[in-house]
């Protein structure tokens, strides 16, 4: 019964999400009309529901569709714990690298207008980048190659993000800090000309700022800002009301609390009221600025699931997001400590199935961000997930809870 009532619960917030800035409704079924279960899928609010009681999380919402229809989508827990302030459908979140997946989008719709290559050189766009040397502790030597926009794509540039306690290279980068969100876009590109590369483009994978300056790429060839070209080219066709560099002041009462959890207590990290989401942005960053919903990431990734499609408009042609979600690397897995794992252009990409988890099956995409937001796809099972919370450091506990019985509430076989 009280799996029922739940349902029943989120069905009636998706059918009343209009939201306060224009958007459409989000077009939804009945779970038991695209061959899933409304039982099975109140699991997850069961599940989510004791992990707020029990402090795994503060807050956060799930949203799941299949075939391009939304079957569940329900808030959890609180968006200000201070305030006793209940997450809400429309709650606006950090989604950090979750933006990588709409920079690459961006870079691949230049592709498809023949603006741009995916085996281009990055300096015949970013002159400055010319010349990239590799480091090296007897003296840093020459490049082999040349940085490509396929390798910004899938993290084999040779970029890294500074670490005080990494590796040399990645101090370097910590010390020089192009990364700052004080700063602007160019000044990341001239910090970096500046810098050595971890590795010779295309030889290994590292996690790093490739995506940012693949922004500042997309910026060069287009013209315009990536605030400017995000807005007209993917936010606004795809009705993305509440997506962008920098959350308006009409909006911060719905703008979540970031937590951190230390010695068992989460600790206030980043304060709307205070946070930089909360002025204009300078730095622009395609790997992380942006603040978005699940409503308003869930319209752009369902695009990319469906084949490049939103509102029966073409938004990329579908070979282009076949590239997307589909293994990008020779060593498929090498990467990450993942067995079965790749990279496609933007996402992690299963490439075998995982031996711990059978169910995540070939083919299955998807990334996070650093704040514990996730979203992931399985084009076989047809179904795409959206999940966000605000909670440091990253984790990925909610997609290792939800994903089972996501495949659980699929019974068109049975």
């Amino acid at each position: 019964m009280h799996s029922r009532i739940f349902v029943l619960i989120a069905c009636v917030a998706i059918l009343s999400i209009t939201y306060r800035i224009h958007a459409e409704p989000l077009p939804t079924a009945a779970p038991e009309d695209v061959g899933m279960s409304s039982e099975k899928l109140a699991k997850i609010g069961e599940v989510m529901r004791l992990r707020v009681t029990y402090g795994q999380l503060v807050g956060g919402s799930v949203l799941v569709s299949r075939r391009g229809k939304v079957v569940y989508f329900e808030p959890f827990g609180l968006m200000d714990a201070e305030a006793d302030k209940p997450w809400q459908a429309d709650t606006i979140a950090r989604i950090y690298s979750m933006t990588k997946g709409i920079t690459t989008a961006a870079a691949l719709m230049l592709v498809d207008e023949g603006k741009l290559a995916l085996d281009d050189p990055v300096e015949k766009y970013l002159p400055e980048l010319a010349d990239r040397t590799v480091y090296d502790p007897t003296g840093n030597r020459p490049a082999k190659s040349p940085m490509t926009i396929r390798q910004l794509m899938t993290h084999t540039s040779g970029l890294v993000y500074g670490n005080a306690e990494g590796t040399p290279v990645e101090r370097l980068f910590a010390e020089t800090n192009p990364l700052d969100y004080e700063g602007t876009l160019q000044d990341l590109i001239d910090k970096l000309a500046g810098l050595p590369l971890a590795f010779d483009p295309g030889t290994d994978w590292h996690y790093g700022l490739s995506t940012d300056v693949l922004g500042a790429v997309v910026e060069r060839v287009s013209g315009k800002t990536l605030a400017e070209f995000f807005q007209e080219r993917i936010f606004e066709p795809l009705q993305m009301v509440d997506t962008g560099f920098q959350v308006p002041q009409e909006k911060l009462d719905r703008f979540a609390v970031c937590y951190e959890q230390k010695d068992g207590k989460w600790i206030v990290e980043d304060d709307p009221a205070t946070s930089r989401y909360s002025r204009p942005a300078t730095f622009l960053s395609g790997g992380g600025g942006l603040v978005s919903t699940a409503a308003d990431y869930w319209r752009f990734f369902n695009m990319i699931a469906v084949g490049g499609e939103a509102e029966g408009k073409r938004v990329l042609k579908p070979e282009t997001v076949a590239l997307m979600s589909h293994n990008q690397l020779d060593d498929k897995s090498g990467w990450v400590a993942d067995p079965g794992s790749g990279f496609g252009l933007g996402f992690r990409v299963v490439c075998e199935p995982i031996p711990a988890d059978d169910r995540q099956l070939l083919g299955e995409y998807g990334w996070g961000g650093r704040a514990s937001t996730q979203y992931w796809s399985n084009p076989r099972e047809e179904f795409t997930v959206v999940t966000l919370e605000q909670t440091l450091p990253y984790r990925d506990s909610t997609f290792v809870v939800v994903n089972p019985l996501v495949y659980e509430a699929i019974v068109d076989a049975e």
